[in-house]
């Protein structure tokens, strides 16, 4: 059963050699751990979020850890596209990586802009779509907490490249699916969710934030569940793509949001605890299709049973 395992999967016209991404924000460019990842082993790398110009991003601290998760507002420090298709792509290419290449923008302009430039670099595979960070006060989730703004983005970005397009979507909002709907209308080959939780943590000595910029985004296990929950409601809502991801630290975590509806999975904060948690990751989805004499691993994708469920309600 092993040798006859197929664990790709396919994002629009891109193939992935498995579904395991490293989610941006939490992976560098990618070149940070190529010393300790094999980079070709992944399914796809999401590089740091790039702007045009380069990004300071938000002064210290910026990084702070609660219960079952972690609170960031890094404020998407980059260096700006240029740079990154000049000093960081060309050691990408060299170690065979499947790129996803994270754009924002403080403008459509922006957007459309940084995705002409890509459209013209050799070794990218894929453009993710930034329209949910909660860190920042302008572009970004202005876009991604409208379905105007949405669709008007990924239209936009649409008509200048032929790359996958992946916008990912905040869950700041009150319904998702219609995001993923309006993404999916605009020409959107995938989504991508969730982006962090808008929230905050308070020194009670200090009485002060405890991030510099007072709220930040909410990752890890805590945030699981609902992230869990979203990917199934856009499943039932759209018929591209899902890239799921929040708070998977171990391949069951994985195997959830597949069976919920996603065809691929990031995993962002967990790679900070345990930077060597890909094969590990990927052992245990083969493992899963050994037992469960799945041949597959794209056959897992949407297979959640709420029949019997629905049953066992109804006859309490």
């Amino acid at each position: 059963m092993g040798a006859e395992m197929d664990l790709s999967v396919r994002i629009g016209a891109l193939t992935l050699k498995n579904p395991l991404i490293a989610a941006s924000g939490c992976f560098g460019y990618g070149v940070e751990y190529a010393d300790l990842v094999d980079l070709a082993s992944l399914g796809g790398v999401a590089v740091k979020g790039l702007f045009l110009a380069e990004r300071e991003g938000h002064p210290s601290p910026r990084i702070v850890e609660t219960p079952a998760g972690m609170l960031n507002a890094i404020g998407l420090q980059g260096i700006g596209v240029r740079r990154f298709i000049f000093e960081k792509l060309p050691e990408l290419r060299a170690r065979r990586a499947t790129v996803i290449v994270n754009i924002c923008g403080s403008t459509l302009d922006e957007y459309v802009e940084i995705s002409r430039i890509l459209s013209d670099a050799e070794g990218v595979a894929a453009i993710e779509l930034n329209i949910s960070c909660p860190n920042i006060k302008e572009g970004g989730m202005q876009f991604g907490c409208s379905l105007t703004g949405t669709f008007d983005v990924v239209s936009a970005v649409r008509k200048v490249t032929r790359l996958p397009l992946i916008p990912k979507l905040t869950p700041n909002v009150t319904d998702v699916a219609s995001f993923a709907r309006a993404s999916a209308d605009a020409g959107a080959d995938a989504v991508s969710l969730v982006n962090t939780f808008l929230a905050m943590a308070i020194d009670v000595e200090t009485r002060r934030p405890k991030i510099s910029n007072v709220v930040g985004g909410l990752s890890g296990p805590a945030i699981r569940p609902i992230a869990v929950r979203m990917v199934y409601e856009c499943r039932q809502a759209v018929k591209i793509p899902i890239i799921g991801m929040g708070g998977i630290t171990d391949a069951r975590d994985a195997i959830e949001f597949m069976i919920a509806g996603a065809t691929a999975v990031q995993v962002g904060t967990a790679n900070f605890v345990d930077p060597f948690i890909w094969p590990k990751l990927i052992d245990g989805i083969s493992d899963y299709m050994r037992r469960h004499q799945i041949a597959r691993v794209a056959d897992l994708v949407g297979t959640l049973d709420t029949a019997a469920g629905d049953k066992e309600w109804t006859a309490s």
